[in-house]
């Protein structure tokens, strides 16, 4: 698989790197001074090549701690959207896998996920005013319908933005969108809260944390963790997503 270092520039990552030949994840690791605790940032894609998924795990083998995404139990609201990343991986010819748990996590890794319940996460999306809850949850299938037509390459369309594939421009310019907040907001609250406890228990341990969420929730991570806590990117290492054909 082709790697090469992540752009790390006065603390600032690129997280998805889109281009002609390639979509990109840049695997971040986190320190502050004077711990040896690491946190390492993995960006996901819920939906990408057999291969991303392989070297994620791998990856994960060298952690001792995961805090992975997961909305807990099932509403309509939540189904209805994740609909335009479960179409993709139906036609075998994509290539494509859907994000699955078993795929990831190595056997007998210590996880923890802070994430919300799918009742708290249809009670954020119903914050949004009715005209536009009601187009988000039409217009999700109809994504998912398009990605699956069109295989990767629609990952590649700057006119299609998913949440889980934001360039770094994109996602600072997504900041202040309100479907972004609905989405985003209580469950990034609920992560930072979660690391700030591994930070305050365990901070004096020589340990790797993994943390695994959408790339949509990474800002807000890097973020959080910089300026709650001190902790700054210190490297980062491209992972292929995959390869259009």
């Amino acid at each position: 698989m082709d790697e090469q270092p992540g752009r790390v520039r006065g603390g600032i990552v690129q997280i998805i790197e889109v281009t002609g030949y390639a979509v990109r994840s840049a695997v971040i690791t986190m320190r502050r001074k004077g711990s040896p605790l690491e946190f390492v940032i993995f960006p996901m894609l819920h939906v990408a090549s057999p291969a991303f998924y392989a070297q994620v795990r791998r990856r994960l083998r060298e952690c001792d701690l995961i805090v992975m995404e997961g909305i807990r139990g099932d509403s309509v609201g939540v189904s209805a959207l994740t609909l335009a990343y479960r179409f993709a991986p139906r036609r075998r010819r994509n290539g494509l896998q859907e994000q699955r748990a078993e795929l990831l996590l190595p056997e007998g890794a210590e996880v923890i996920n802070p994430d919300v319940t799918a009742e708290e996460a249809s009670a954020d999306l119903k914050t949004l005013p009715r005209v536009t809850y009601w187009l988000l949850m039409v217009s999700a299938p109809v994504m998912g319908l398009v990605f699956a037509l069109r295989g990767p390459r629609a990952f590649l369309d700057e006119d299609l933005v998913v949440e889980d594939l934001p360039s770094t421009l994109r996602a600072e310019l997504m900041a202040d969108d309100p479907v972004m907040h609905a989405i985003t907001d209580r469950r990034d609250q609920r992560l930072l809260a979660a690391l700030g406890e591994i930070h305050a228990e365990r901070g004096d341990e020589p340990i790797r944390v993994a943390i695994v969420y959408g790339a949509g929730h990474v800002p807000a991570i890097v973020s959080g963790l910089r300026g709650r806590y001190g902790y700054r990117p210190r490297e980062a290492e491209w992972v292929t997503v995959f390869i259009p054909a």
